[in-house]
């Protein structure tokens, strides 16, 4: 073999390995089968992965955008923001507060995040909390608020009840079963029902919805209150029980670890009750519990034995969602009169699956003008489960498409009209060379020839 020869022959080796491998089909159709090659590189997505907390503790205190700028450098998409009603205890929310949440949300919408919400009215443990009238009074309130900004909001914490919103050490008697029905089921009311509401402890749950069943694939998305109820932990992996969030480890555990694949977990670390936890305890719980974001600000020595120990970057890759493309049977040509008939085959290596409905939609851009067709897909994006492969089946009508050869691409956009033309709002597959980031689209390596006869 000459040194020529060897060359090329590893070039080729090369791209293929870059950019997929792409074969016609062995039983002589005009399929093209493409395999995808996965990435190991660390990028954004939406709702999920590290985020900071940014704490609004008086009336009048609004986010920095300038904060903001800094966090999307950090690589972040998520963000919890947390209001303190400290003002409010016992009268109505002011218009500046509520136009402040307002102004607010559309500050995180410009920089292209989401956030966690939390309300509160005391981040003391001998501090007083709201009664119950003004609790639901102040949900009125928001309630226009979480309509007209339910785009950007990604979960809600339940709050209200006692110090941090924990749901413990209330002033006026809150932290009762009653009482956490009643605040639920108010927050669940005025909230869009698409979006989740998380809790402080698994037993909290099952005390509201009266089971310990978790919610499964025939409740998951639905209106059913189970179906809207996830969990965060304020105090991962410190010990024992996790400062009460456990009532029975194992029990508790593998009720969450059930209900994550529907229901979204997350939170912060604590000080820890024993031994530091390690990585390998780390990767193990967040496998578990599905894990889909970490707080960067608490607490820090913990996160300091993860950043010193070389984990950091599994955790930032593997956080949350992380999707890949594995391969893809296209057809050659089409006839304008047929349908596009596609398979696509996905994973996902992330800790947890997409919690939040998506847009799914197959891209056709013409080579010669640029003009863009998209054709809307009926799968849904959140039932590819951790390590589970997902396939994408469909017949797609080409009406109102031209002849011409196209380039296909694959868009998970967010649901929300406004947001859907925005890159940062849609996800990117954990691929080689697949992604552009000024559309948001994730390029299928495939071209199609469109006919007209």
């Amino acid at each position: 073999m000459t040194t020529r020869f060897r060359t090329v022959l590893f070039l080729l080796m090369v791209l293929t390995m870059s950019f997929g491998c792409k074969k016609p089909d062995d039983d002589g159709n005009s399929d093209t089968t493409i395999q995808y090659q996965p990435s190991q590189e660390i990028f954004p997505n939406p709702e999920r992965g590290f985020m900071h907390l940014l704490i609004a503790q008086s009336e009048g205190q609004p986010l920095n955008p300038y904060t903001l700028a800094s966090l999307k450098e950090e690589g972040l998409s998520i963000v919890q923001r947390f209001y303190y009603l400290e003002n409010f205890k016992d009268k109505p929310l002011s218009a500046l507060e509520l136009e402040l949440i307002s102004n607010d949300m559309q500050l995180l919408r410009d920089a292209g995040f989401k956030c966690i919400l939390r309300f509160a009215y005391t981040d003391d443990m001998n501090g007083t909390d709201a009664p119950l009238v003004i609790v639901k009074q102040h949900l009125d309130q928001l309630q226009p608020v979480f309509e007209q900004n339910q785009d950007v909001i990604a979960f809600v914490q339940a709050g209200f009840i006692g110090a941090w919103g924990e749901w413990h050490s209330s002033s006026n008697g809150l932290a009762t079963l009653e009482n956490e029905k009643e605040v639920i089921n108010k927050l669940l009311s005025v909230l869009p029902a698409g979006i989740m509401v998380q809790v402080r402890t698994p037993h909290a749950k099952q005390d509201i919805v009266g089971t310990t069943l978790p919610v499964d694939g025939t409740l998951a998305y639905t209106s059913d209150i189970r179906a809207r109820i996830g969990h965060h932990n304020d105090c991962f992996l410190a010990g024992g029980t996790d400062y009460g969030t456990y009532s029975n480890i194992t029990a508790d555990k593998d009720y969450i670890s059930k209900e994550a694949l529907y229901v979204p977990t997350g939170g912060e670390t604590c000080p820890p009750e024993g031994a530091f936890p390690d990585c390998t305890t780390a990767k193990t719980e967040m496998a578990l519990l599905k894990w889909t974001y970490l707080n960067l600000d608490w607490y820090q020595p913990v996160l300091d034995v993860w950043r010193n120990s070389g984990c950091f970057d599994d955790f930032q890759r593997n956080m949350g969602y992380r999707l890949v493309l594995q391969t893809a049977k296209f057809p050659k040509t089409v006839n304008t009169g047929n349908d596009l008939t596609i398979e696509i085959k996905l994973t996902n290596k992330g800790y947890a699956p997409v919690y939040n409905a998506k847009k799914s939609s197959l891209v056709l851009v013409n080579t010669a003008t640029n003009d863009q067709y998209k054709l809307d897909l009926q799968a849904d994006i959140r039932k590819c489960k951790p390590n589970g492969v997902q396939t994408i089946s469909e017949s797609l009508s080409l009406a109102g498409v031209p002849a011409g050869t196209y380039n296909l691409y694959l868009k998970v956009a967010d649901k929300n009209e406004n947001l859907a033309g925005r890159c940062e709002y849609c996800i990117r597959f954990a691929n080689l060379n697949l992604w552009n980031g000024e559309n948001g689209l994730n390029d299928l390596l495939h071209q199609v020839e469109v006919t007209s006869n």
